[in-house]
């Protein structure tokens, strides 16, 4: 069944049913003040922190599960009916009511027509500011005049910090005060305290939000959130507007909401505009000067084209026109949108991540760089580089850095049992690829301060984090698992070798010697290649289990994905890095991916593992703690997918690298987006497998590492347009029936114009390039032959 659709032209996924499967979301704004909203209004608005600074109440969990919202009810005078300019929540029938949502890059527009009513909100935080607008036409379809009156509705949150809101009452329901200043309201909480606009993290302090209505004249307001919905009301019917009219209510303590009532009349063919604005300020202060400025249509229209731009400008770096028409909707829009949100709040703001996590995971967040090097490369360099401070002494790293709070230098050092074996081995993906990008090699000479004592090079932080793993090492000289190992439910310790880990060190060994090599640094490369040696010689001696490699080993040497294994005899890691690592040689991949994909690879992807765990050492595999074919326990975890992807293209294998991409690719899914039932335009955390009852049903949308590996994979190995230290590469793995499509490159403030030509339907191999009219032979162009604009033709062998 098909919900909405692809509107390539605009950008934007078009949602003509309202009655999707689940919520279908959006992100609005920046990471100062950011929001999420559904294609029914639905969501809630936040402060530098959905954890610690959701100002708008949320509650997770709950049908349907984007309540409560954003919204603007329509009380018509008359007939006394009414409506919601989104379907939800009055949610009247549908053969009656037609909807349409457009999401696009930070904004959302919900059209609506009911009763010869048709509204049209748009929803956008303008670019630099910390409020955001609703800006709505309301224009009358029908044949005599329509006297309408409106309502505004938010449900604040009494503290900004997401539990003591929801969970501590016996607190917050005394700390709220609401005003009505100028007809623009302001929530307050501990207004008695002094405020801390440097020191975000002390909850105990005043703050203040507001929000007013620019364009229209107010008539009537409520603050208390009894008086509006009614005792026993909820937000498909407010007590206030059944009967049509506010009761200027005021809240002290409990519960407070957002609600301004105002009139129009509209003759036949009119329409009428006006904006809300919402955000972070007094009324009297902030709030005044905000909707003044609204009140200016033009202004508004304006802030709305600059935002448009400024996404569209940054989304624009990588454009591919191939045979098929929804890789090229993903590719082109979708998912380098899903790396920026993923980028922007980790794993900390959506409709699921309900503030459990604040700040930078920081695994999750060095791999999600990878997803906007070339979208983004300045402001991911700093990232980046908060990133590396986020590196203890040791090697290790802060399990989390918050941006909010982190004082390179000054953080407490982890305890060692906090610290996770596959942490700082991502950065010998993302640095190099950052580099390789910019052309900034003196970042490796970059002195950055590690998060507790002491300095170094940036070259000196990727040794450290080498030396981490390599002094924790087990009994078989393969790294030891500690708390986790990417996988969070194998618990491995200081003694329990992973095979997965042993793979990125030797990852990062290779990669550290191709630095050195570049840096001329001979003692490097001396030291990097003898513990490359070694290494090799565990891994070969220790993991290959005969036909694939072993996944780890308890602390007693009991080995975890093994061939005798009733449960977890094949794992997916393993395989795919033992590929990326350049540990196997041809035969042995061969013979690897072929078991992989006969024992791994379903209609919705690859598994984790094969078969599930019911039986497990607890103490070690935390699988079973969730059901077969779920999660971590055999289900499709998509952020391995692109791995997967990149080996069988390492391989050779265009076909079937292909044929993986398109299983866990979101847009595969529009036409049947009730087997997957989460947005069809974004990737999600996992898919269940066919070990689970609901087979094909998808999770966790949005805020994954699944995006920034199915994008790295799709440019960089798919299209293979892979950037090098002082030129690019263009090496793609597709499918034999692709006999030509082209690619649209930004590539260090040049523009690469790629025809790719395949008339022999290979699935690699390029022959020659012509670069503005020259030919070069093989696949590789120096950075000093690329003008500004450039025309490139690939002829495939």
């Amino acid at each position: 069944m098909q919900f909405g659709y692809f509107d390539d032209k605009n950008k934007e996924y078009v949602i003509t049913n309202p009655e999707t499967p689940a919520s279908w979301s959006n992100y609005l704004g920046s990471t100062t003040y950011g929001a999420i909203i559904t294609n029914n209004a639905g969501g809630y608005s936040f402060y530098k922190s959905a954890a610690q600074g959701r100002f708008l109440r949320f509650r997770t969990n709950s049908i349907p599960m984007d309540q409560p919202g954003r919204y603007i009810y329509l009380h018509d005078k008359d007939s006394k009916d009414f409506w919601s300019t989104s379907w939800q929540p009055v949610a009247k029938p549908l053969d009656k009511y037609k909807s349409e949502c457009r999401h696009g890059s930070a904004y959302s527009i919900i059209r609506s027509e009911y009763s010869d009513i048709k509204t049209e909100t748009n929803y956008f935080i303008p670019l630099g500011k910390d409020y955001e607008y609703w800006w709505c036409k309301v224009t009358n379809n029908g044949k005599t005049k329509r006297n309408l009156r409106l309502c505004t509705f938010v449900e604040y949150a009494s503290n900004w910090h997401l539990w003591m809101d929801i969970i501590n009452l016996q607190y917050t329901q005394y700390i709220l005060t609401m005003k009505v200043i100028d007809n623009i309201i302001d929530q307050g909480t501990n207004v008695n305290l002094p405020e801390q606009p440097d020191n975000f993290e002390e909850g105990g302090q005043a703050r203040h939000t507001f929000l007013g209505v620019a364009g229209a004249e107010i008539s009537g307001y409520d603050t208390d959130r009894k008086k509006f919905l009614g005792t026993y009301g909820d937000y498909a019917k407010p007590q206030a507007v059944i009967k049509g009219s506010c009761s200027n209510s005021i809240a002290s303590g409990d519960n407070g909401c957002g609600v301004l009532q105002f009139d129009i009349e509209l003759e036949p063919g009119q329409t009428r505009e006006f904006v809300v604005v919402m955000g972070i300020g007094k009324a009297e202060q902030e709030g005044k000067k905000a909707v003044e400025e609204a009140g200016n249509i033009e202004l508004v229209k304006h802030r709305f084209s600059e935002l448009r731009e400024y996404w569209h400008n940054q989304l624009d770096g990588l454009y591919a026109e191939t045979p098929n028409k929804e890789f090229n909707s993903m590719l082109n829009m979708w998912n380098p949108y899903n790396c920026l949100m993923t980028y922007s709040w980790s794993r900390a703001a959506s409709l699921v991540y309900a503030g459990e996590r604040d700040g930078l995971g920081y695994r999750d967040t060095v791999q999600d760089i990878l997803g906007v090097l070339h979208i983004i490369p300045e402001e991911a360099g700093k990232r980046l580089e908060l990133m590396i401070t986020g590196q203890a002494s040791t090697g290790g790293a802060l399990p989390v850095v918050k941006p909010f709070a982190h004082n390179p230098g000054n953080m407490k050092t982890p305890e060692e049992t906090e610290y996770r074996s596959d942490d700082c081995m991502w950065l010998f993906n993302t640095v190099p690829a950052y580099i390789k990008e910019t052309g900034n090699i003196d970042f490796y000479n970059k002195i950055l301060p590690y998060a507790d004592k002491g300095e170094d090079s940036v070259l000196g932080h990727l040794r450290k984090a080498i030396e981490f793993n390599l002094e924790r090492s087990g009994t078989h000289g393969l790294p030891c698992g500690l708390a986790a190992d990417w996988n969070d439910c194998l618990v491995l310790g200081h003694k329990g070798e992973s095979v997965f880990v042993a793979f990125q060190v030797r990852f990062a060994l290779k990669t550290y010697i191709e630095i050195c090599q570049l840096l001329k640094k001979a003692k490097e490369i001396s030291w990097a290649k003898e513990k490359l040696v070694t290494l090799d010689e565990n891994i070969e001696k220790h993991t290959w289990d005969g036909d694939w490699y072993l996944r780890a080993y308890r602390h007693d040497g009991m080995k975890y994905g093994t061939h005798t294994d009733e449960e977890g005899s094949l794992w997916l890691n393993t395989q795919t890095w033992a590929i990326i690592s350049g540990h196997t040689d041809k035969n042995r991949r061969d013979n690897l991916l072929n078991t992989v994909n006969k024992r791994l690879f379903t209609d919705f992807g690859l598994m984790i593992c094969d078969p599930p765990y019911e039986k497990a050492d607890l103490n070690v595999i935390k699988a079973p703690l969730f059901n077969k074919g779920m999660k971590e326990n055999g289900a499709i975890f998509c952020h391995t997918q692109g791995w997967a992807v990149m080996s069988e293209a390492i391989n050779g294998n265009g076909n079937r690298a292909f044929e993986y991409y398109l299983a866990f690719m979101p847009a595969t899914y529009n036409t049947k987006a009730e087997i997957r039932e989460i947005e069809p335009y974004v990737y999600s955390q996992s898919t269940h497998s066919k070990y689970s009852p609901r087979f094909g049903v998808s999770r966790l949308p949005w805020l994954t590492g699944a995006a920034t590996w199915a994008y790295y994979s799709a440019s960089q190995y798919l299209l293979g347009i892979r950037p090098e230290y002082d030129g690019i590469t263009i090496d793609p793995r597709i499918p034999n029936s692709w006999t030509s499509f082209k690619v649209k490159r930004r590539f260090r403030n040049k523009w690469l114009d790629i025809t790719f030509e395949n008339k022999n339907k290979v699935q690699k191999g390029v022959k020659h390039i012509i670069l503005n009219g020259e030919t070069i032979d093989g696949n590789y162009i120096s950075i000093t032959r690329l003008k500004e604009q450039n025309e490139i033709k690939v002829i495939m062998m």
